[in-house]
Parts: structure tokens; C-alpha cells; sequence
């Protein structure tokens, strides 16, 4: 029985929350990681007795090494690191300060080029293995402006994924490299922006966690390079860079939103 281990940051809450949930029932073993101690312990509870819960900061590179070798020291080795941790924003870029954009590219780029480049000799040790960045929407589409370093940083992440999987492609192509890009989930995420916001379990059409978590899951299983949370999504995109005028594009829903019809 192949069983494998899966770490997975920004696993106290949310997306990394339910795929820890979803993927133990399956079997997996899960190394969890995240910075609110209490929580992360509960989610690891309901992941059964073999969850190894690791309190770490993953905007610390140290951090982030240390809870790797944690994890080979307790399961003996990784299959799969889901870079899941991030936070919004809530600021146009006229409104941005240096402290703002340098906050965005830490939490939601720079944390997972530390979990990449930390199990990456690992990975190449074994000759096989699986990272997972879990990206956005926004780093494929710019739909909502006050999200605008968030969008910038997942831009990042995006073109960090694509290098690796080429880097990566002729020696190891028993390393996977994927990128997840969900749009609007049902959970804390607006509310914890910096400079705070909306919260993402009111807007509309927001995605259940659990659909996200699903998604995920799915492509531990078969991997694939580029993976969209919603039907539909990667259309959008795709017609989007195919315009002749994109600023066209931008004048339209989703882009801006729906006004309702006059009375």
C-alpha cells in the first residue's frame, strides 16, 4: 500500500484545513503547518492520531526548513508539500506602500520559494515527489483591484512554478510541479486581508472549501500542471490574453460588476 505523506502549510484554517481533513480520511499522512498553535492542533485532532502538527512560520525560511526535516525525522520521507498559506489585500496600487508590497510577495511568493526550494534535494534524493502552489484567480486575471499586490504575488508564484517544472522536466520528470487557481472561496480570507475587507463566506458565488479541498486532492492523485477550482475558469482566462484589446475585456463582468437593470 502506497500510503503518502502530504505536508501542508496554512493548515490551521480554510482550503489547507479541509484538503488535512480530506485527504487523512483517505489514508494520507499529514504534516501540518501553521502559526496559531490551538487551532492547528484541532485540525490535527480530527485528522487522527498520525497528523504531526508543526507550529511554524512559513515567512521564515529556517522555519520552513525545520519543519521539513521534522517531517522526514517522524514519516521517513514526502510525497507531496502543498504550498497553501497566504494572505489578501485590500489597497489600489496608487494607495500601496513599500511595506504592503513587500508584506504580499513574503506571505504569498517568497514563503512557498522556501517550501520549494527546502524539499526540492529531497525530492531529487528520491527521484519523485509533488509540489502543489495554490495560486488564485487573481494571479491569472485582474478582476478585483483592491487585491492588487495579492495579484502581483500570485503572478509571481505562478511564473516560479512554471521555471521549476521546466527546470526540473529533462532529469526529474518523477517531479511534479502544479499550480491550483481557485477564485472566491467561503472562508476567513477577506476578513484577515491586511487593511481587512469583505468577507469572502458572504460574497456571492463564493466556492465551498470542501469543492477547493476536492479539487486538490484530486490532482495529488493524477498530477497536472495547471488546475482551475471552477468549470469555466480557465476559458475565461484563455479569452482573456486572447483579446485583441484586453483594456475591452476589463470593461466587462466579471471585470466589473454587474449593474442591476433600471427601474
Amino acid at each position: 500500500m502506497n500510503v503518502k505523506v502530504i505536508v501542508i502549510t496554512g493548515a490551521s484554517s480554510g482550503i489547507g484545513a479541509a484538503l488535512a481533513e480530506l485527504v487523512a480520511g483517505r489514508g494520507a499522512r499529514v504534516a501540518l503547518l501553521a502559526r496559531r498553535e490551538s487551532e492547528l492542533r484541532e485540525v490535527a485532532a480530527r485528522c487522527g492520531p498520525e497528523a504531526l502538527p508543526l507550529v511554524a512560520d512559513v515567512t521564515r525560511r529556517e522555519e520552513v526548513e525545520g519543519a521539513l526535516e521534522a517531517t522526514i525525522a517522524r514519516f521517513g520521507h514526502v510525497d507531496v508539500l502543498v504550498n497553501n498559506a497566504g494572505r489578501g489585500i485590500t489597497r489600489l496600487v496608487s494607495e500601496l506602500t513599500d511595506e504592503d508590497f513587500d508584506q504580499m510577495m513574503l506571505v504569498n511568493a517568497k514563503s512557498a520559494l522556501y517550501g520549494m526550494q527546502a524539499v526540492l534535494p529531497h525530492f531529487r534524493e528520491r527521484g519523485r515527489g509533488h509540489i502543489i502552489n495554490v495560486s488564485s484567480m487573481l494571479g491569472r486575471v485582474p478582476i478585483f483591484p483592491v487585491r492588487s499586490a495579492y495579484s502581483a504575488a500570485k503572478h509571481a508564484l505562478n511564473s516560479l512554478t512554471a521555471n521549476l517544472r521546466m527546470e526540473l522536466r529533462e532529469k526529474y520528470p518523477g517531479i511534479h510541479v502544479t499550480s491550483v487557481h481557485p477564485g472566491v472561496v467561503a472562508t476567513g480570507f477577506g476578513v484577515h486581508a491586511l487593511h481587512g475587507g469583505p468577507d469572502s463566506r458572504q460574497l456571492p458565488g463564493a466556492q465551498p472549501v470542501e469543492e477547493v479541498a476536492q479539487v486538490i486532492a484530486d490532482v495529488i492523485e493524477k498530477p497536472r500542471a495547471d488546475v482551475y477550482t471552477r468549470p469555466g475558469a480557465q476559458q475565461m482566462v484563455v479569452a482573456y490574453y486572447a483579446a485583441d484589446d484586453m483594456g475591452l475585456v476589463e470593461q466587462q463582468p466579471p471585470f466589473v460588476p454587474t449593474r442591476p437593470p433600471k427601474r
